[in-house]
């Protein structure tokens, strides 16, 4: 019922988003902000800052030839057993760590590639989008996204292929006014392997992950993302399943972008969080962790070097 009360908290607020801002006229810079069509009044909007969240991904992609290196890290226990000032709240330790990048083979196709400590799990990712939100076109944004993990370490695989998992995610998004936006994104998780390794636990299940964002101001917003899971499982009385629950501040500064959070969740990667979460707000299990972004972009070198001849011609 309570996981039920806050996934209902997200339609509402969307839907006050949207009466709030039915009478508001977007400035002419927040239109150039958010457009991808080079200050076009119509055309593709860009309706995050950013292709990471708090749990998860956002719809947007990253751009042709452009490379994005992540470094996303989750702190051990704020309070409870395992945290407090013996820990200095969590600092002391480590939850998780995920390092990767996204690259841009096309402005709607990435490939992305990645490594989290907890069981080692490496990741290759394909992100699509099929659909942009446009002024004056699609009201809504849509990404398709895929993903195999291995597990290269363990002793509890007797067969090589025990050590995949895989995950599907369909991302759905729509922005009522420039840096506001609602996210829902019903995914699909597959362990070869039960993980957490339990017996009875489910191989494959459904889970929806929603996701708000509010603007503060031009280049920072505050992110509640939240996801549930349908295994049966997992909502067996006495297992210790918790809810992955989020909360951020994200804030753009020039080529980076830096996301603070709070977050029950110890894993980055869907497929551990979605599979194993059994930490508690309540217990004081709760973490500090961070995103940090940098984009490199490849694109207009050989133009560049054009330009220069020709200008000493």
């Amino acid at each position: 019922m309570k996981k039920s009360i806050i996934l209902l908290s997200f339609m509402l607020a969307g839907m006050s988003l949207m009466a709030q801002n039915s009478d508001k006229k977007t400035s002419a810079a927040d239109s150039l902000l958010n457009s991808m069509s080079g200050g076009e009044a119509t055309g593709p909007m860009m309706i995050f800052k950013s292709s990471r969240l708090v749990l998860s991904q956002s719809t947007e992609t990253i751009k042709k030839n452009n490379f994005n290196f992540l470094v996303i890290h989750r702190f051990g226990d704020f309070a409870g057993k395992n945290g407090g000032g013996k820990l200095y709240y969590g600092l002391d330790d480590v939850a998780d760590v995920y390092i990767g990048f996204e690259y841009g083979l096309t402005d709607n196709l990435n490939i992305d590639m990645g490594r989290s400590t907890i069981g080692g799990l490496a990741d290759l990712e394909l992100k699509y989008a099929v659909l942009h939100q446009a002024n004056g076109g699609s009201p809504f944004a849509i990404t398709l996204l895929g993903e195999t993990g291995l597990r290269p370490y363990g002793k509890d695989f007797p067969k090589a292929s025990d050590r995949f998992s895989y995950f599907g995610q369909v991302l759905i998004a729509h922005s009522f006014s420039p840096g506001n936006v609602l996210q829902i994104a019903p995914s699909f998780v597959r362990n070869n392997t039960p993980i957490p390794f339990v017996v009875d636990n489910d191989l494959d299940f459904f889970a929806l992950n929603a996701t708000l964002r509010l603007k503060l101001s031009r280049h920072a917003g505050f992110i509640v993302d939240y996801a549930h899971s349908f295994s049966s499982f997992q909502h067996t009385q006495g297992n210790g399943f918790s809810g992955p629950l989020g909360f951020g501040f994200e804030m753009e500064t020039g080529g980076h972008v830096f996301t603070l959070n709070v977050t029950n969740a110890r894993a980055v990667n869907e497929i551990n969080y979605l599979s194993g979460t059994q930490s508690s707000y309540g217990r004081g299990q709760y973490r500090l962790g961070f995103t940090i972004s940098r984009m490199f972009d490849f694109n207009g070198h050989k133009k560049d070097k054009k330009e220069t001849k020709e200008g000493n011609n």
